[in-house]
């Protein structure tokens, strides 16, 4: 397809990808350690938060999903980022450049059974949103403030049942347009800085 603009120049957006991809390098230290930490040592860690902050993330496989995940979840000031270790992508070199250093900052949490931990994090006093399309609740209309977790399904075919079924609500995102949802990445972004939002907003 020929471009209209006659200002663009193909070597101009080869030079700014390499700007970009040129960015993540310099924001990747690959000679720190990824921050892994056991369930025990997670919930030892949220113990002692007054509003634990947490995104879960059921079987998310792309290795750039997760790499932006965390790279937000860095944003929002999450305690740590727990997924299944079945059907799940580990912290690769991808997922390291694309998170730009926040897979050494942010806390990174291996489960062998994702329902349990998530009843753990429920007698703790953990309230879980999860998302779904037929849910016929909004994100915004949640209280979204003290101890949360944001449970995000995976791209294409959402929360698996006993997720949902673990989930203390189920919401959804507006959508105004023809596509029915968003990238898995995005969705999260949206619902962790709402999170934040309402936090913000309760704390002045």
């Amino acid at each position: 397809m020929k471009n209209e603009n006659p200002n663009f120049k193909q070597k101009d957006y080869k030079n700014a990808r390499a700007n970009s991809e040129q960015r993540k390098h310099e924001h990747t230290d690959f000679t720190r350690e990824v921050r892994y930490l056991s369930e025990s040592e997670l919930l030892i860690k949220l113990s002692k938060k007054k509003d634990a902050f947490v995104l879960i993330l059921d079987c998310v496989q792309d290795p750039h999903n997760l790499g932006a995940c965390l790279r937000t979840a860095d944003g929002a000031g999450v305690d740590a980022v727990i997924v299944p270790k079945d059907k799940s992508v580990d912290v690769t070199d991808t997922v390291r450049r694309v998170a730009c250093g926040a897979s050494e900052s942010v806390p990174f949490v291996r489960v062998t059974n994702l329902a349990r931990t998530m009843e753990k994090l429920k007698e703790m006093g953990v309230w879980l949103t999860g998302t779904s399309d037929q849910s016929d609740k909004y994100l915004y209309d949640v209280d979204l403030t003290g101890s949360v977790g944001i449970v995000m399904g995976a791209e294409g075919d959402g929360l698996r049942r006993l997720t949902k079924e673990n989930c203390d609500f189920l919401v959804k995102i507006p959508m105004a347009g023809d596509v029915p949802c968003l990238n898995v990445s995005v969705a999260t972004g949206i619902c962790l800085y709402e999170v934040v939002r309402q936090r913000k907003r309760k704390a002045t």
